[in-house]
């Protein structure tokens, strides 16, 4: 007769089961099997991964933490990290579960939060996914089932406990700003052949006005432009199985070397290299 598995070890295989599950929106199941790093990796929201095989390691400019199986990775608010993925030596995978943290989901949280919201804290924090291991579940079994209002409330009362930790800082709004206005646009269809004018117009600002806040930003329309596509493009190469000739296509680029190259050149990663395809 087989011992029985641990509490921890039967959350990490539940959670392993949504690889390919097609009810399973809004989150992702990054896959890879070679080592593999990027910098420079913007992180626009708030989110949680749980990494089932292999080893993760991050580094922002304050801080460098390694996840193991089990862990839980929380991203409390928007950062700019380097990423390095480790497979598992017996297995050959890496497998991590990420789950972004939707504003649906933080605004319901703000509700359900009665206590002060401090905006202190580090962007970073390595937990036990077993402490979490009930919201999860009910997380899961929701998503599976295609209830996906019943997953956000889920995710919503997850979010309430990682509160509980001290991690309230995710509760924060972000100030506004144009650019991540912006990117959430190229995010919504990459491929469009974007132009000042239609960013103009789905924004209400006049091209003077476009081109002055985001000098005042630090950046310009066709940087964010590019930055949204390309981080779209990361999205796919780990969630699908997409060559990169389709996830270039499909974030708006026309040549593959020159997708090659730019995501070379942002993310110091050959995208070949990341091994869905």
């Amino acid at each position: 007769m087989n011992a029985p598995q641990d509490p921890r070890s039967l959350l990490l295989a539940r959670l392993g089961s949504l690889v390919g599950c097609a009810r399973a929106e809004g989150y992702a199941c990054i896959t890879a099997r070679h080592e593999h790093g990027a910098h420079a990796v913007d992180i626009d929201h708030p989110c949680i991964a749980i990494v089932l095989r292999g080893r993760k390691q991050v580094r922002t400019h304050a801080q460098a933490l390694e996840f193991a199986p089990g862990d839980l990775f929380l991203i409390a608010r928007r950062c700019r990290m380097d990423v390095t993925n480790i497979p598992d030596p017996d297995s050959g995978l890496y497998l991590t579960v990420t789950i972004p943290l939707c504003e649906e989901v933080l605004a319901a949280a703000r509700l359900l939060w009665t206590d002060p919201i401090s905006g202190r804290g580090d962007d970073l924090a390595r937990l036990d996914s077993a402490e979490f291991a009930t919201d999860l579940q009910h997380w899961l079994a929701a998503l599976q089932a295609g209830r996906y209002t019943e997953a956000r409330l889920a995710l919503a009362a997850l979010t309430v406990a990682l509160c509980r930790r001290g991690h309230t800082t995710m509760l924060v709004p972000p100030p506004p700003s144009l650019a991540m206005r912006i990117r959430d646009l190229i995010r919504a269809d990459p491929a469009r052949d974007w132009q000042s004018t239609h960013v103009e117009a789905a924004l209400g600002v006049s091209g003077a006005t476009l081109r002055r806040r985001l000098v005042a930003e630090g950046t310009g329309l066709r940087e964010v432009v590019a930055a949204a596509r390309l981080a779209c493009a990361m999205d796919l190469l780990y969630t699908t199985h997409w060559p990169v000739k389709t996830v270039a296509a499909r974030v708006g680029y026309r040549s593959v070397a020159s997708f090659t190259r730019r995501f070379s050149e942002r993310y110091g990663l050959d995208p070949a290299h990341i091994g869905n395809a």
